[in-house]
C-alpha cells in the first residue's frame, strides 16, 4: 500500500507521537527517504530510545528528538519557541500524537484533558509553526483523525466540560475538531503551498493505544485490535505517502484511509462553523497578540 519512491532529501519534518507505534514508523519511514526528522512526545526515555532504534536501522544520524507535552500549553510553546529559533524551515509537519480513554479531568490550563491533548495543543502547536510552514512553502501538514469522529459534536460553551461526555464522546468530540480546524486551515492558505490533508489509522496492531484500558476490558479490546488491524509498519508507511509523494503537492483538504481519499465529516463544509471554531480555539489557548499572525 501507498507505495512511492520520492524522496525527501533535504527537507525537514517534525512528527508528534513519534516515540512509538505508528509516530515511530512514520518517521523511520521519512529518515529513510532522506528527510531530516524530529520526533516529539512528552515521555523523554521513550524519545530516547526510538530516536536510537532509528539511528540503528536506517544508519542515519538524521533523527533527533524533542519533548512536548500537548497537555500543557506551557510546553508546546516551549517546543515550538526552540523550532522557531534553531530551524530555517519545516516542510512536513505530522499531527499524529493523541490518546483515548483518558481520565475525565482537568489539565493545568483548565481544559478538558482529552480535548487538549488530541485538539488544544495540535492546534496551538500548529498555529505557531504556520509562519514558518508558510515560508518552507511547498509544505505540508498531516492531521491524524479517527472514525469517531462522526459520532462526535462541538459545543463550544461545554466542550471543556467535566462528566458530561463519555470517554468515547470526549475522543470522537476532539477528532471532530482536528477535522474543522483542518478545513478551516485549508481554507486559510489556499494557494499559498502549504497543504493540510488528514488521515485515519483505523487500528493499528502493536501499539500503545490501549494503555488507559484496564481490566478485562484491555484483554478485549487487544483481541479485537489483534484480529482487524493493520501493522503499525503499514500506517507508518501511509503518513510518509502523505508526506513524500509528489501528487500531494497540489492535493490540500482531503482526507484518507487505506491510501484511499475517504468521506470526511460532513460538517468541514460549514465554513461558519469552522471559522468559529478557528476564532474560539485562540481564545481557548490564549494566542497573543505577539503570536497572533491572522
Amino acid at each position: 500500500m501507498c507505495q512511492t519512491s520520492a524522496r525527501l532529501d533535504g527537507k525537514f519534518a517534525i512528527v508528534t507521537g513519534g516515540s512509538s507505534g505508528i509516530g515511530y514508523e512514520a518517521a523511520k519511514n521519512l529518515v529513510k527517504r532522506g528527510a531530516r526528522v524530529v520526533i516529539a512526545s512528552r515521555n523523554e526515555t521513550k524519545l530516547i530510545r526510538a530516536r536510537d532504534l532509528i539511528r540503528k536501522s536506517t544508519g542515519s544520524n538524521r533523527i533527533s528528538y524533542d519533548v512536548v507535552d500537548l497537555a500543557s500549553l506551557k510546553s508546546v510553546r516551549s517546543f515550538a519557541a526552540n523550532v522557531l529559533q534553531n530551524e530555517d524551515q519545516l516542510d512536513v509537519l505530522v499531527n499524529n500524537a493523541g490518546a483515548v480513554l483518558l481520565p475525565d479531568r482537568l489539565t493545568e490550563d483548565c481544559l478538558n484533558l482529552t480535548m487538549q491533548v488530541n485538539f488544544f495543543g495540535t492546534f496551538l502547536l500548529t498555529y505557531l509553526l504556520l509562519p514558518l510552514l508558510k515560508k518552507s512553502a511547498p509544505s505540508r501538514i498531516i492531521n491524524g483523525l479517527a472514525a469517531a469522529m462522526y459520532i462526535g459534536r462541538i459545543e463550544f460553551d461545554h466542550w471543556n466540560d467535566i462528566g458530561r461526555y463519555t470517554p468515547v464522546e470526549s475522543l470522537a468530540n476532539s477528532k471532530l475538531a482536528i477535522a474543522l480546524f483542518s478545513a478551516e486551515l485549508n481554507r486559510k492558505f489556499e494557494g499559498s503551498g502549504v497543504s493540510v490533508n488528514t488521515f485515519d489509522p483505523f487500528v493499528a496492531r502493536d501499539t500503545d493505544i490501549l494503555n488507559n484500558v484496564s481490566g478485562i476490558a484491555k484483554n478485549v479490546s487487544r483481541l479485537f485490535v489483534d484480529l482487524i488491524g493493520q501493522p503499525k509498519e503499514d500506517i507508518g508507511q501511509q503518513i510518509a505517502y502523505l508526506a513524500a509523494d509528489p501528487k500531494f503537492d497540489d492535493t490540500s483538504g482531503k482526507h484518507y484511509k487505506f491510501c484511499t481519499e475517504w468521506i470526511n465529516h460532513w460538517l468541514v463544509s460549514d465554513e461558519v462553523l469552522t471559522s468559529r471554531l478557528w476564532e474560539e480555539s485562540k481564545k481557548v489557548v490564549q494566542v497573543t497578540d505577539e503570536e497572533s499572525w491572522d
